[in-house]
């Protein structure tokens, strides 16, 4: 069965993961991470995403962002890939590509997930023992949101800026939320929904987003197909 496209619609946040080629090392030294968050703020000015938060682990990348049209997120990791790898091969001598194929990524309903998938992407270090404190870990957008930090990266959805009148009404209110951890159900359901190219969100939104994007963005049930059942009427929008 052919594989499905991903789903890219003007200004839908987006979930990206890139991991590195066989989970290998993606960054080999702090340079290299200033030139990649160098190189994604460049990228996403170009080719009109606005990042709304991040982190950069050793041997892949998280990203959640909004881009201007559909063609957008795809430009930018494309342009992206391909000077970082450019310029971290000549520093370090190396050949070949870094990544694992292309990127991941799902659409997320913002209401309900949104700022939850800024702290599942900031609290990665946490989870993968890296940092005992989000804000211990350098290469994430967490100080930026949490503590005021300067970070010309970071373009915040409507959503974060509603958290409180100014700025520092707006990191206190940010903080609180890591009081309450995600729940493992919600972390593998991003999760899956990422790897798989699927809406995460309730079962309007991904309605919403099958419609505008005319594809299924939900897995098809386990087990065989009803009888009679077309490979047309298999991959029908759900």
């Amino acid at each position: 069965m052919a594989r499905l496209g991903r789903v890219f619609l003007a200004d839908q946040p987006l979930h990206v993961i890139q991991r590195g080629n066989d989970r290998g090392a993606i960054f080999f030294r702090p340079e290299d991470y200033a030139l990649y968050r160098t190189l994604l703020g460049e990228a996403a000015r170009h080719h009109g995403c606005a990042v709304h938060a991040y982190v950069l682990m050793t041997n892949h990348v998280h990203v959640l962002l909004t881009p201007r049209t559909g063609g957008s997120v795809s430009r930018l990791m494309q342009w992206l890939g391909i000077r970082y790898v450019r310029q971290v091969n000549t520093a370090h001598r190396r050949t070949g590509t870094l990544w694992e194929g292309r990127f991941r990524s799902a659409p997320i309903e913002s209401e309900a997930h949104l700022l939850a998938c800024y702290r599942y992407i900031e609290l990665n270090p946490v989870r993968a023992g890296m940092a005992a404190a989000p804000g211990d870990y350098p290469w994430s957008s967490y100080r930026a949101h949490a503590e005021g930090a300067a970070d010309a990266l970071v373009s915040d959805h409507p959503l974060f800026m509603a958290l409180g009148a100014d700025a520092a009404e707006r990191q206190a209110s940010y903080r609180a939320l890591f009081a309450e951890a995600l729940g493992e159900d919600w972390i593998a359901g991003l999760r899956a929904a990422t790897n798989g190219g699927w809406a995460f969100g309730g079962d309007r939104f991904k309605e919403q987003i099958a419609a505008a994007a005319r594809r299924r963005v939900t897995p098809l049930p386990k087990g065989r197909p009803h009888e009679g059942e077309s490979p047309d009427q298999q991959l029908s929008l759900l």
